[in-house]
């Protein structure tokens, strides 16, 4: 537990810190500008004992009090309420009498003491609260000091005339100065709160790519196997079939060669024809395993390679092609891919006799159409083929649409819509 927790980065030890309930609620925040405050009432809390302890004081008592007061007021720094409300106003209400207790002491240092321990303090609030109840805090520290500043008049030292021109600007510096601290710390724990949303959002955007790069290595490892899969059966099925029939044909020339010429030349007629269509079919598996089918062809003139080899297996195909002369990368490798699965699939399952293709291109759409008159099927009970699952994900992958239109003795006809606008 505790090697896993050293591991993690800053932000996640930090916030797994500050997830204990009582952490949360009480010790003070680990960032720099927290630490910054923490460290600007330090300074605030040594300039008010320095005061103490360098005017001259009457009683050792009064000063050993107020030196207390300072010290348990500092100390109190380390542990603010973040959470429930009655537990931060009794903490606020707490410091209030500390300031008090220091101020009714009746030393000349009550009025600077009373600023320094009231700056602290309007510090904490705004660790503390939100702006309507620091505006109260601050206001209440405004009317203590008026209280603290004029009960206690300051007379000449030769006349008994009293001395309050200066208290209103006093006062009103009290004010300002108050004041401005609350904006500049506001400011800053704003500023540091968006910094560390943006440190933890980036994290998290990198954790969330890192995922998704996992992802994605995950999917084409699948779709790298289900492909060998589906390779392998077609060589299973198309190619280990053919070479077998033509080993039994071989034989069976070999049975005849003495007492039948005529129909051990037959045999190895039909032999020969066996081996053309295995050969066609390692073509088709080596074409499906190259990265790039087209090998620097054009769209049109790969089709019309693909059907001047299917010529070969006997069923007659017709074509029109009309497309742009250079259509993006995967838009070529999608088509040419979907007519490749589609002659397969005729070839082996539709006992078709002629096939029709067409691919034009208008209104900013691809049209492809692949038309045999083969037996036909029913598509809701073919739906978990690879191939027909790769032609569908191909069109949607490229936001377009694929239909297969198919009944029993009827052929087949599939459709497919790709819209030039989302591919350039």
């Amino acid at each position: 537990m505790l090697l896993n927790y050293l591991t993690r980065s800053k932000i996640e030890r930090q916030a797994v810190f500050s997830s204990h309930p009582w952490v949360n609620s009480m010790v003070r925040s680990n960032y720099p500008t927290f630490r910054l405050l923490l460290y600007l009432e330090w300074l605030l809390l040594a300039a008010a004992m320095t005061i103490e302890l360098l005017i001259p004081f009457q009683s050792y008592w009064s000063l050993l009090l107020r030196v207390v007061i300072i010290v348990v007021f500092g100390l109190m720094g380390f542990l603010l309420p973040r959470v429930k409300l009655g537990t931060q106003l009794i903490y606020t209400a707490l410091e209030f009498g500390l300031i008090l207790l220091s101020a009714i002491q009746g030393t000349s240092t009550a009025p600077a003491i009373f600023l320094s321990l009231s700056l602290v303090l309007v510090i904490r609030s705004c660790l503390m609260f939100k702006i309507s109840k620091q505006l109260i805090v601050l206001g209440l520290c405004l009317i203590s000091y008026g209280i603290l500043l004029f009960s206690r008049p300051i007379r000449h030292e030769h006349s008994r005339v009293i001395e309050l021109d200066w208290r209103p600007s006093n006062m009103l510096l009290f004010s300002l100065t108050l004041l401005f601290a609350l904006l500049l710390i506001n400011a800053l724990i704003a500023e540091s709160q968006s910094r560390e949303k943006l440190e933890i959002t980036h994290q998290e955007l990198e954790r969330t790519n890192q995922q998704l790069r996992q992802y994605a290595l995950r999917i084409e490892d699948q779709a790298t196997l289900q492909e060998r899969n589906r390779i392998a059966r077609e060589i299973h099925d198309g190619l280990g079939h053919t070479l077998a029939a033509q080993t039994i044909q071989i034989n069976n020339a070999l049975l005849f060669w003495q007492s039948n010429n005529d129909e051990a030349l037959t045999f190895l007629k039909q032999a020969k024809q066996l081996g053309a269509e295995a050969l066609l079919e390692i073509r088709r598996s080596l074409s499906v395993l190259r990265s790039n089918p087209l090998q620097g062809q054009s769209l049109k003139s790969a089709i019309e390679k693909l059907l001047t080899d299917f010529n070969k297996t006997g069923i007659e195909p017709s074509y029109i092609i009309d497309i742009p002369p250079s259509l993006p990368t995967e838009i070529n490798t999608a088509i040419y891919r979907i007519v490749q699965e589609s002659l397969t699939n005729i070839y082996k399952h539709a006992l078709a006799t002629s096939i029709n293709v067409e691919l034009v291109s208008g209104n900013g759409i691809i049209h492809l159409s692949i038309k045999d008159n083969g037996k036909g099927f029913n598509p809701t009970q073919n739906t978990t083929g690879f191939g027909l699952q790769g032609m569908r994900e191909r069109a949607t992958a490229l936001g377009g649409q694929l239909d297969i239109n198919s009944q029993l003795g009827t052929g087949c006809c599939i459709s497919v819509s790709l819209p030039l606008s989302k591919l350039y």
